[in-house]
C-alpha cells in the first residue's frame, strides 16, 4: 500500500473495514501536529504526550464517529482541543503562551510601547512583567475563548480551520477572538495603569490596537 497517495478519508475508510496499517499511516501523517498543538494548550511536554496518547485512542475507538462532513484533520484537531483541555482541567492549570507566540496584533500591543519611555531599563522590566502578566491573563479566558485564541493567534490557523475544529461559524469564530483580545488588553491596560500611573497614554495606545483587531 503507497500510504502518502492514499487521502486521509480512504485511509479511514481502509481503517474502518480492519485494515490496522491505515491506523499506524493515520498516527505517522499526524502524530507530530497532534503533539505541537497538543503543546500548545498544555506548555508541558508530559502532558502532550499523554494528550497524544488520548486523542490516537479516542481515533481507534471512536473512528466510526468520523462521517467526512469536514477534512479529517478538523475531526482529529476537535479530538485535540477537547483532550487537551480535560487534561488541563484535571490538574487544574492552565497553559501559558509566549510572548514569542503570538500574533502580530496581540504582540505589537504588549511589546512596542517604547512611546512611553525611552529608558531602556523601563523597557526591560516593563518587557518582563507583561509577559507574566499576559500569560496570567490567557490562563484566565474562558476554555472557548482560550480556544479560539490559541488556534487563530497562537498556532496561526484560520477562521475557517478554527470554526471546523470547534463546530463554530466563522462570525462565531471572529466574535470569540476579538472578545479574547479585547480581555487581554483590558488586563494590560490595568497593568499599564498601575505601572506607570499614566492613563491617558494608555487609553490612546488601547485605541491603536482596538484598531487593529477590528482590521
Amino acid at each position: 500500500m503507497s500510504d502518502s497517495k492514499i487521502s486521509d478519508v480512504g485511509l479511514v475508510d481502509l481503517f474502518k473495514g480492519g485494515d490496522i496499517t491505515a491506523f499506524e499511516e493515520i498516527i505517522s501523517r499526524y502524530e507530530a501536529k497532534v503533539m505541537n498543538l497538543a503543546l500548545r494548550f498544555t506548555r508541558n511536554q508530559e502532558d502532550a504526550e499523554e494528550v497524544m496518547q488520548d486523542v490516537f485512542t479516542t481515533v481507534y475507538r471512536k473512528i466510526d464517529g468520523f462521517r467526512g462532513q469536514s477534512a479529517f484533520s478538523s475531526w482529529l484537531y476537535r479530538i485535540v482541543v477537547n483532550a487537551a483541555f480535560m487534561k488541563l482541567r484535571k490538574k487544574k492549570q492552565s497553559q501559558t503562551v509566549s510572548m514569542e507566540d503570538l500574533a502580530p496584533a496581540v504582540k505589537q500591543y504588549c511589546m512596542e510601547r517604547d512611546s512611553v519611555t525611552s529608558t531602556h531599563s523601563y523597557n526591560v522590566t516593563v518587557t518582563r512583567e507583561l509577559q507574566e502578566v499576559l500569560q496570567r491573563a490567557i490562563d484566565k479566558l474562558p476554555d472557548q475563548y482560550r480556544a479560539v485564541f490559541v488556534l487563530r493567534d497562537v498556532d496561526g490557523l484560520s477562521n475557517q480551520e478554527t470554526g471546523e475544529i470547534l463546530d463554530l461559524s466563522i462570525p462565531a469564530v471572529k466574535s470569540r477572538l476579538h472578545r479574547s483580545r479585547i480581555m487581554l488588553r483590558k488586563r494590560l491596560q490595568r497593568y499599564y495603569e498601575d505601572f506607570t500611573g499614566n492613563k491617558a497614554v494608555i487609553e490612546e495606545v488601547n485605541d491603536d490596537a482596538a484598531d487593529q483587531v477590528a482590521a
